[in-house]
């Protein structure tokens, strides 16, 4: 029925305008331009049959524009972008657009293709309004609650089933973020760690020395570095370094529909990809931040041995003696909160995603900032609790 149609149209209403290996072009009196596509409308196709489009549709202001697929042997999204393109050549909306004699692969095609999104933005912009500002926000807020909730209860769930069946836990990939996250840090860790200890040291003597108490700026440096800046400077590398690295993996990952197709084929992507990532930052954090506070303390070390004239035994004889266990459980639980912080925003970030490559930049931005914003706020609550210990 579909050809009868294209053969009664091309009958009753000859196409006029030069012929071409592409389309033919018929303007009625009505003001109704129709092409009449034919062959392949596909990618090698599509930028020559547009050059001559616009140089045919050039001189023509029609009202309204009718595309006959009638005789298109195969297109792919790039004829459908030819389509959009003429539209828009034309300054026509997607409503004074007629799409003639398709078949399925045809509807399926241009169903990728946006034809009410403007080529290039040049309308005037929306005025601001406080009150529909205020609006989205709070409906986007409300939004990204509920969300957080849902991934939070899929999180345990998903921690219940590994407890029930262990084997269902992918011990390969925990192992291979343990490596990312831990080792490949190490040496930023120890680095900064290293120069941390200097500074707190150096800084710490200038005061310290006045009153003859330069021995006890192994204790300071120790206690600061195991109970406090360790656990916080270690959680902040991590977040910017991993919990990035996190957010991106996995926002690509939704923006590919690689995580919708986990789904499909049975697969629970909590399970698969953010328990594996959540257990092996458990597992690392704790232990890179205790090279942290080695790092540290080797740092003041060196400060004593220079600067202070103190001796290695001696220095290191009164930072054991200042340590004691409860510090180091204290600063090993809050690394362990820090890590379930950073893998649990990364991964939420990421799932967040929506859009283009864009949204992949955003993700990671967004989870590095949300990590180090939590990390703070969550010291700040050991700090408080501490204080009533």
């Amino acid at each position: 029925m579909q050809k009868a149609d294209h053969e009664r149209d091309m009958h009753m209403n000859p196409v006029s305008g030069p012929q071409n290996e592409y389309f033919d072009l018929r303007e009625d009196a009505e003001g109704t331009l129709t092409v009449f596509f034919r062959g392949r409308l596909d990618m090698p196709n599509a930028g020559a049959c547009l050059r001559h489009l616009t140089s045919e549709v050039k001189p023509r202001t029609p009202r309204r524009l009718a595309v006959d697929l009638g005789r298109v042997t195969r297109m792919d999204d790039y004829g459908a972008m030819v389509i959009m393109r003429l539209m828009h050549r034309l300054g026509l909306t997607h409503d004074r657009l007629e799409l003639k004699n398709t078949s399925e692969d045809h509807r399926r095609t241009l169903s990728m293709i946006d034809f009410g999104q403007p080529e290039f933005d040049i309308g005037p912009r929306k005025s601001w309004n406080f009150i529909v500002q205020l609006g989205d926000s709070t409906i986007a807020a409300l939004r990204g609650a509920a969300f957080f909730t849902e991934f939070i209860g899929a999180i345990v769930y998903s921690a219940l089933r590994v407890a029930k069946r262990p084997g269902s836990f992918r011990i390969n990939d925990a192992i291979g973020h343990m490596k990312t996250t831990g080792v490949d840090a190490l040496p930023v860790v120890g680095l900064i760690s290293l120069l941390l200890g200097l500074i707190i040291a150096f800084m710490s003597s200038l005061q310290l020395s006045q009153f003859g108490a330069n021995l006890y700026v192994a204790s300071l440096v120790g206690l600061a570095m195991v109970s406090e800046l360790g656990p916080i400077m270690t959680a902040i590398i991590v977040s910017g370094r991993s919990g990035s690295a996190y957010a991106a993996e996995i926002s690509t990952m939704k923006i590919t529909e690689e995580i919708d197709a986990l789904s499909v084929m049975g697969f629970d992507p909590n399970l698969f990809l953010v328990m594996p990532r959540m257990i092996a930052a458990m597992v690392v954090v704790p232990l890179l931040t205790v090279f942290s506070s080695i790092f540290a303390i080797a740092g003041g070390l060196i400060i004593g041995v220079t600067v202070l004239d103190l001796s290695p035994t001696a220095y290191i004889s009164q930072t054991i003696d200042s340590l004691t266990l409860f510090e180091l459980t204290w600063g090993l639980s809050k690394s362990v909160i820090f890590a379930i912080i950073i893998a649990l925003t990364g991964c939420l970030r990421g799932f967040q995603a929506r859009g283009g490559a864009s949204a992949v930049g955003n993700a990671a931005t967004s989870a590095v900032v949300t990590s180090i914003f939590l990390i703070i706020l969550f010291d700040s609550i050991f700090a408080v609790i501490r204080s009533f210990w």
